[in-house]
Parts: structure tokens; sequence; C-alpha cells
């Protein structure tokens, strides 16, 4: 995930490499606007970390997750961080799974046009939004998908692939008029033959409570718990 929030950042020159910590900070867009540790803070990490946060306008989220018992959740929450979201951090072996395409069609952004559109679908479905410049500036390396039934468009998704065997699958909605349908199933279905068929081993995601119940029946396993902060003052 980080790897993806680098490169998305990179591309907009919004993207700060330090000793303890990396972050990225996008003024016009909700997303990444990320900043995260490398190992378990320092007192003075935290602090460097809290004036860059305070200064900015934008929310910027501190994503912790607890790998090897490297719990530092704590230490955020005596400097002022508030928890606003878990999610579980998810895996897929792909070489003991099998899919077939589903009845639904899966466009890439390719210009402004698409990218508008992908940029207005994601919006109705998760609330915030990724601004399409975003999108033109990295869909080469980032597939960014547009859910279709027939000719009406139902939701986002993007797949990253790191390196040669991961691929992440993220940011997938479905827009509220067109939930409980099947969509999202369909497309989890298209996404892992595609990521089958190009010789993937593994798929890579991180599933909200409300979502986790699909990611189970298609055979994704829990890896991590990985919590999101915010610094109080900014929520």
């Amino acid at each position: 995930m980080t790897a993806l929030w680098q490169l998305v950042n990179q591309r907009v020159d919004a993207y700060a490499i330090g000793d303890a910590f990396d972050y990225g900070i996008v003024n016009y867009s909700s997303w990444p606007n990320r900043l995260w540790f490398k190992n378990t803070p320092e007192q003075s990490d935290l602090d460097l970390a809290k004036r860059i946060i305070s200064s900015s306008s934008t929310k910027i989220t501190v994503p912790y997750w607890e790998i090897d018992g490297n719990d530092y959740g704590p230490l955020l929450k005596m400097n002022g961080f508030e928890k606003v979201l878990e999610q579980v951090g998810m895996s897929l072996d792909l070489t003991k799974a099998s899919f077939a395409p589903a009845e639904i069609e899966l466009h890439k952004v390719k210009d402004e046009r698409t990218s508008l559109l992908w940029e207005s679908l994601f919006e109705k479905a998760f609330g915030y939004k990724i601004h399409h410049k975003l999108l033109l500036n990295s869909y080469d390396e980032v597939d960014y998908l547009i859910a279709y039934d027939k000719a009406y468009p139902v939701g986002t998704a993007l797949m990253y692939y790191s390196g040669n065997e991961v691929v992440g699958i993220h940011s997938m909605g479905i827009i509220p008029e067109m939930r409980r349908k099947g969509y999202a199933e369909r497309m989890m279905q298209s996404m892992l033959y595609e990521a089958i068929n190009k010789g993937y081993r593994y798929a890579v995601l991180q599933s909200s409570a409300m979502g986790k119940g699909l990611y189970d029946k298609l055979g994704f396993e829990e890896q991590f718990l990985m919590r999101n902060y915010v610094l109080a003052q900014n929520i």
C-alpha cells in the first residue's frame, strides 16, 4: 500500500522522504494524504510529524499496522492522535484459486473524460474525493477501473501491480443506487481472473468491516489489522 501512496504522490511532486517517516500531501484531493512511520517512532519523530500535520490545511491520516508485535498505537494516543478507521489487511493465494470473468465490463481510465467519471463515481461511493489529476498522472502504472453494467457505470476500483507477484486491489466501491445487486462480487471475480491470467501469485487488499464478508467468501485470509489515526485537532 505504501508503494501506491508513494507513486501517486511522486507523480504530482507531493512526496517527502524522511529518516523516520515518509509523507505525501495533496491539498486538492482527499487521498492519499498519508504520513507513515518506518519503525516504532521516537518522541522526537512524533513531535516532528505533529508539526507537519498541524501546519497543513489538509487532513493527514497516519496509518498504523501491528505486525510482528510492533505495537505503537498507545504511543500515538498519548500524543493526541485518535483512531478514525480500522481495516483488515487480507491476502489471497492466486495459485490455489480459480475465477471466471463475470458479467460486468471493466474499462480502464485513459483520458480526462474517463478520469472525471471515475472521480465522480468514487465520490458517490465513498463520500470523499480522489482528484482526477492524480489519475491522469499515474494511470500508466495504476489500472483505475470503471465498472459498467451494459452501458451504465456502477462503480470503481483500482489495481496496482507491485513487482512480479503481488497485485493490490483498492478503491472498490459501488454507487449507492446500484448496491445489493451483486456488482461488487462480479467486479472482484473479474479482477482476480485478470490477475491470475497475468501470472500474479497473490492479491492483497484492505477491507472495512462492511466488505469483509465478500472477501472471506472469495477465499481471502486475514493478515493484519490496520488502524488509521488523525491528530485530534485536525478531525
